[in-house]
């Protein structure tokens, strides 16, 4: 059953960014993933732009291990941007994550171009969904990536994605039958309603979307979740009532700082049960 989060109101931009009021306002030490005795949010992080596939450069970042420490196993997250490219709003939601005790590579889908023209965007976009095997490549090459490095758990890897890279989470997910996710991330992303598609996926499935948003139906939604059910797939489907698409991007006219900190947190908590139960 679809859940609509109680007591969580529309508000407008406080001039807070969605990332100060997740990890202080509502994400408390009991839920935050750790891997470690140390509170990860707490942790400093190392950073550094590397090619992950072919030509392609994404922002890698995790909790920096000091020369007196050995170097642990992490789990990772592959995070998908928007219809705007690999910008700031995306590194900074990266390094949040990080913080939390992940290594994350945030991809770059758009060859290095970040835009806030929406022809641009559109062109952009539409150029991937013309020829979608270039990014399921581009994607499937960040898990490979990520899975060769010396501090991550090859079989602990996330994606997480926003609108267009919510479908792209997705569309990942759907192509990865071979090599498994541990879990997948979909902010307001398209839904598929293709059992024979969904069936693909073998892990749990996080969706957060927005009761009134014009492009993404309650209706189809529900169908994804019926779909997912259907398939046997654990899923948890978030439905905020009162807000648009891509309420959680703090540049955009919808952005709702309250319901962005409460998916955050279901975000967190779903990251820290699916990728980290074991530890």
């Amino acid at each position: 059953m679809i859940t609509n989060p109680p007591n969580v109101g529309a508000q407008k931009n406080t001039g807070l960014t969605a990332m100060t009021l997740a990890s202080i306002e509502n994400v408390n030490n009991s839920s935050i993933p750790s891997s470690s005795s140390t509170d990860s949010i707490n942790l400093p992080l190392q950073n550094e732009t590397v090619n992950y596939y072919n030509n392609a450069s994404g922002y890698l970042v995790y909790p920096a291990i000091s020369q007196n420490e050995s170097i642990k196993k992490l789990q990772a997250v592959v995070m998908i941007h928007e219809n705007k490219g690999l910008n700031d709003y995306i590194i900074e939601s990266a390094n949040l994550v990080a913080r939390n005790g992940y290594v994350v590579l945030a991809v770059d889908l758009f060859n290095g171009e970040v835009t806030t023209n929406p022809d641009r965007s559109s062109a952009l976009t539409a150029a991937i969904r013309e020829n979608p095997e270039t990014a399921i490549s581009n994607l499937k090459g960040a898990v490979r990536y990520l899975g060769s490095l010396d501090n991550v758990e090859a079989t602990k890897i996330a994606s997480l994605g926003w609108c267009f890279g919510g479908q792209q989470s997705l569309q990942l997910a759907l192509n990865s039958k071979e090599n498994p996710l541990a879990a997948t991330v979909i902010y307001y992303g398209r839904p598929s309603n293709d059992t024979q598609a969904i069936s693909n996926i073998s892990w749990p499935v996080l969706g957060i979307f927005g009761g009134k948003d014009q492009a993404i139906s309650v209706d189809s939604v529900k169908q994804f979740q019926k779909a997912l059910n259907d398939t046997g797939i654990t899923n948890e489907i978030y439905v905020y009532p009162n807000v648009g698409h891509a309420f959680a991007n703090p540049s955009n006219d919808n952005y709702a700082p309250q319901e962005t900190a409460d998916a955050w947190k279901k975000t967190l908590e779903f990251l820290n049960k699916y990728l980290k139960s074991h530890l």
